[in-house]
């Protein structure tokens, strides 16, 4: 009987302790969506640098402007030859590409969010605004004095089988990030710069790189404003034309 009361505690102990693993890595990706969204909006200017495996180099352009945590634009201004081009994430997993070429937008199928978006090394599902504790289910792997390390598991359909995400304890913002395809291969890195402007933290640089082609893409973010009160009608596809 002894040994049956033994038995009972040491497993309700590791119960208890994979509950309280899984309910701190749940609250730590919370937190981390509580700093990315924190502003009621944001807009931004961004510059793009396309680096291919010989160094070379192509530079754009874009803005950027957020609503909340699911209404995000993202259009390219410059060069000539890119100008336009834009995405438009809106709640209800829905997302919209507009191309000037063919002067229509089309609806981008959750099918084809693995496909990068226009020759960078960002996916449409990289792109598109949505808090990360509602797509994935997280686990803590790992923790140090300044890091706790995330697996991130896809909620729903994604290119990713996981991504693994170090944190930074102090303020929540995402430092480095490992993609991992369905095969279970990494097949990406990123790497974030976060500094913060007025209450809140902001992703000043953002690097993502390619591993089978070798191929990076370095989003560097300037002029950020936050709550100007944007409106609604920013984030139409009527808009998304303009």
């Amino acid at each position: 009987m002894k040994k049956v009361k033994i038995m009972m505690g040491s497993m309700w102990f590791a119960m208890s302790t994979l509950s309280l693993i899984a309910q701190d890595a749940t609250t730590i990706l919370k937190k981390v969506d509580d700093v990315l969204f924190s502003s009621k909006d944001m807009s931004a200017r961004h510059k793009i640098i396309l680096i291919d495996k010989s160094g070379k180099q192509e530079v754009r352009e874009a803005v950027l402007l957020q609503k909340g945590t699911e209404k995000r634009l993202f259009r390219f201004t410059a060069p000539a030859s890119q100008a336009g081009i834009a995405i438009l994430s809106l709640p209800g997993d829905m997302m919209y590409l507009y191309m000037p070429a063919f002067g229509k937008e089309r609806r981008i199928a959750t099918s084809a969010k693995n496909q990068n978006f226009a020759g960078t090394d960002f996916s449409y599902d990289d792109m598109e605004s949505k808090p990360y504790s509602s797509k994935y289910t997280p686990k803590l792997v790992n923790t140090n004095n300044d890091t706790y390390t995330l697996e991130l598991v896809p909620v729903g359909s994604s290119e990713y089988s996981k991504v693994v995400v170090q944190v930074n304890k102090n303020t929540y913002c995402p430092s480095f990030s490992e993609f991992y395809d369905k095969g279970g291969n990494k097949v990406k890195e990123a790497r974030y710069v976060f500094k913060k402007i007025g209450n809140y933290w902001n992703a000043s640089e953002i690097e993502m790189r390619d591993l089978k082609k070798n191929h990076k893409t370095i989003m560097q973010v300037s002029d950020v404003k936050y709550d100007t009160g944007l409106s609604d009608e920013e984030f139409t596809v009527r808009k998304l034309k303009e």
